[in-house]
């Protein structure tokens, strides 16, 4: 009798949790969405100073930069971004970034805010890296923030489930905010870094992302990241997608791999005193003749996809590897910064190079399709997150609902042959140790 009067009186609904978990979520996501617009006029304010240079998807390269005015700018900002990141990992040379967070370890407030305004200062001055990981990182820290705040003032009643749920989702709101992408913040957050679908997942983290996407509008808009034709895919193309998904999926581990090898071997001390400005050098005098190389992608991308003539196929070929080399020697020579769009760039370039051959073949068909294609089956086999990457090109490009399927078969092709790639090198290398 007694148990079943306890059970009677035991509340159906902890609305305390319910209440914790939904105020933190709106909070956060309001910060992270002004964090991300502040972020994003701190991008346009840099380059402004360095280069009177302003990105949008009209003018993707500062092309009409003078050439020496591009060599100063990118070398100066590897000087003050190496003197930075050694300042700020003299005493802890490890960046606690995401993954650290979520297992637990504390991201300091102003190293934190240092390293993500270094990270946006660099790809503003021209530095070749992705800006993407910094906002992430930024929503990060401001959650953990929040939740110790609250943890401390005993106002928040929240699970180690819900504290993972909103490290997550505001990773993911950060992006969204950045790039105006919801689905792809979610997804960032679902796919990549919980690996868990459930309803309430899905519902904070696209509820965070949504209202950081709405607020970091008021910077940019709701214009297009990438520009491309207003055209449907043809069915065709689904031909394409099976040559080129499985071509991304082993460029797309290589680069995996290169980049985090790269980020492991990273200088350290004050090597990066003088690897940063060596790289910022380098990337200047690349910039001379080819100024689609700076910045996180964005430009080589934008070209690829206004791509309609193959005689400029080798120039391509040539800036595909180049991008890719300097984004590597960024991150070996001590930088931070995102891989997601020099990823894009990357597979936008491969994209090209199979257009070349079915340009015979499928008459009618623009290269740019292609160029999307390689874009989005490579990004996926790179992250290892298909869901998150289809939607990414979708949502930024602006996309017709007809590349949803196309994609679709692109990225699970590119992932799969990733996925079984790297798992063979693994066996091979735990065979060798």
């Amino acid at each position: 009798m007694d148990e079943s009067q306890n059970q009677v009186m035991e509340p159906v609904v902890d609305w305390r949790h319910v209440f914790s978990l939904l105020f933190t979520s709106l909070f956060l996501a309001v910060l992270i969405g002004i964090s991300a617009m502040l972020l994003s006029y701190f991008l346009d304010f840099v380059a402004d100073l360095f280069m009177h240079f302003h990105e949008s998807y009209h003018t993707a390269s500062p092309n009409d930069v003078p050439a020496l005015r591009r060599l100063l700018s990118v070398t100066v900002g590897g000087i003050i971004a190496g003197a930075t990141w050694y300042l700020i990992r003299r005493r802890d040379p490890k960046i606690v970034g995401i993954k650290g967070a979520l297992e637990g370890k504390k991201m300091p407030f102003w190293k934190t805010i240092i390293n993500v305004l270094t990270q946006i200062f660099y790809v503003g001055t021209g530095g070749s890296v992705g800006r993407e990981l910094a906002p992430r990182q930024l929503g990060v820290m401001l959650s953990q923030q929040v939740q110790d705040f609250g943890k401390k003032k005993g106002f928040l009643k929240l699970t180690e489930e819900d504290r993972q749920l909103l490290l997550a989702a505001a990773a993911g709101a950060g992006f969204a905010g950045v790039y105006i992408a919801p689905i792809t913040g979610m997804l960032f957050s679902v796919e990549l870094l919980l690996k868990k679908n459930s309803i309430k997942n899905i519902a904070i983290s696209l509820l965070m992302s949504t209202i950081a996407c709405l607020i970091g509008s008021i910077a940019k808009g709701f214009t297009p990241y990438y520009w491309v034709a207003a055209a449907d895919f043809s069915h065709w193309m689904l031909i394409v997608a099976l040559v080129i998904g499985p071509l991304a999926g082993i460029f797309g581990a290589w680069a995996k791999q290169g980049f985090a090898w790269a980020q492991k071997q990273q200088a350290t001390g004050k090597t990066v005193l003088l690897t940063m400005p060596l790289v910022g050098l380098l990337t200047g005098l690349i910039a001379w003749v080819m100024p689609e190389v700076m910045g996180n992608g964005r430009a080589v991308a934008q070209l690829a996809f206004h791509q309609t003539n193959e005689h400029l196929l080798f120039f391509f070929i040539a800036l595909g590897l180049i991008k890719f080399a300097m984004t590597f020697l960024t991150l070996y020579g001590g930088g931070t910064g995102g891989t997601l769009t020099p990823s894009i760039a990357l597979g936008s370039v491969l994209g090209l190079v199979v257009s070349a051959i079915f340009s015979g073949i499928l008459p009618g068909i623009e290269p740019w399709h292609f160029a999307l294609i390689g874009a989005v089956a490579l990004l996926a086999a790179s992250q290892q997150a298909p869901l998150m990457a289809m939607f990414m090109v979708f949502e930024i490009a602006h996309l017709h609902s007809s590349a949803l399927i196309i994609f679709a078969v692109a990225v699970a092709l590119s992932s799969a042959t990733a996925k079984f790639y790297l798992q063979v090198q693994e066996r091979r290398a735990k065979k060798k140790a």
